[in-house]
């Protein structure tokens, strides 16, 4: 089983969602985790969009790169440009994965609308983690 991180600026949303959607997708394939340059409060919009996708991921934390368990992982996924650049250097036998996603836009719109983009990153999310899973299974 490979140990897989995603990474973005707060692990507040898409680091969020790429955990919990790999830790149900990809159950025997991946020990999933996720880390933020910086902990903030995890999103309640993320957490009602994928409860609408029947994971609750309520329970989950937002967290800081602990470099301890950081140089475990077998596969570190960044999912935004400050995570790619400003996270610690991976040993020489983790395999590096840039995979950006749109942050969803939370403020200035009608909750409706906010939540089509909460949702669009969902699904991104998700294809992202049944590609990479494919990909993790052929190594």
């Amino acid at each position: 089983m490979r140990r897989v991180m995603f990474l973005c600026t707060g692990n507040a949303c898409r680091s969020q969602m790429a955990e919990a959607f790999a830790r149900e997708l990809g159950k025997g394939v991946v020990d999933p985790y996720s880390s933020g340059l910086i902990a903030v409060d995890l999103h309640p919009y993320a957490v009602e969009a994928m409860m609408e996708v029947g994971i609750d991921i309520s329970g989950q934390k937002s967290k800081e790169i602990d470099p301890e368990l950081f140089d475990e992982m077998d596969v570190v996924v960044t999912l935004c440009k400050p995570a790619e650049f400003f996270s610690p250097r991976s040993s020489l036998n983790t395999t590096r994965i840039y995979r950006p996603i749109t942050a969803p836009v939370s403020t200035g719109k009608p909750k409706e609308d906010i939540m089509k983009d909460f949702r669009r990153t969902r699904d991104e999310i998700r294809v992202l983690i049944e590609e990479l899973l494919r990909e993790i299974s052929s190594y």
